[in-house]
Parts: structure tokens; C-alpha cells; sequence
């Protein structure tokens, strides 16, 4: 799996860990879905890794993903911020698989 964070994404994460000890994390969230099949990625930061997680290097800083939960991502995906709708946004290059990711910090 391959991950680019965007210039635009990158700045906004700063922005938002500030100096905080810990990691990005993609997480694939399925609370309140009723079904692993439907979740939604979101971006969270955490204090420290969690069994199951794996580190990925990007271009920007390192992001951990949920190793079991790979399969619900493109081989190449791209997390970009966009200023008009003022959130995240996953994208691979034939989809926009979340347009509208939330960011929390854990």
C-alpha cells in the first residue's frame, strides 16, 4: 500500500497534533454501522500504536494503518484537505472513497 499526503493535508495535521507525542493513524471506523463491510476511514491521532497496527512511511510522516482492515483501501490512496469543504478527504486514482473524513484526536 502506497499513501501521499498532500502539501494541504500534511499543513492541516500539523495544525491540528500541534506539538503532541503520538501517531497518525487511518482507521477504519465501523461504530454505529451495524456491519465490518460498511465502515468509513477517519483520521485519528493516537498515543501509541495498538496490536494489529502497521507503520506505513509517506511522503509527509508516517501513518499507522489497521493491518486486518488493508483490504478496504486501493493500492494507492491519497489524503488530501480541502479548504472549500473544510475537511479531509481520501481519495485513490479511480475514486474519492471518503470525501468528507473526520479527524479526532484519541
Amino acid at each position: 500500500m502506497q499513501i501521499t499526503i498532500t502539501d494541504a493535508a500534511a499543513e492541516k495535521i500539523r495544525e491540528k497534533i500541534q506539538n503532541q507525542h503520538g501517531y497518525l493513524k487511518l482507521k477504519y471506523d465501523t461504530e454505529g454501522t451495524g456491519c465490518v463491510m460498511n465502515g468509513v476511514p477517519i483520521l485519528w491521532h493516537v498515543n501509541e500504536p495498538v496490536e494489529g497496527d502497521i507503520k506505513i512511511e509517506t511522503n509527509q510522516m508516517p501513518i499507522l494503518v489497521e493491518k486486518s482492515k488493508m483490504v478496504f483501501y486501493d493500492k494507492e490512496i491519497k489524503i488530501d484537505y480541502s479548504n472549500q469543504s473544510g475537511m479531509f478527504q481520501l481519495k485513490s486514482p479511480g475514486q474519492t472513497i471518503n470525501g468528507r473524513m473526520s479527524f479526532k484526536n484519541q
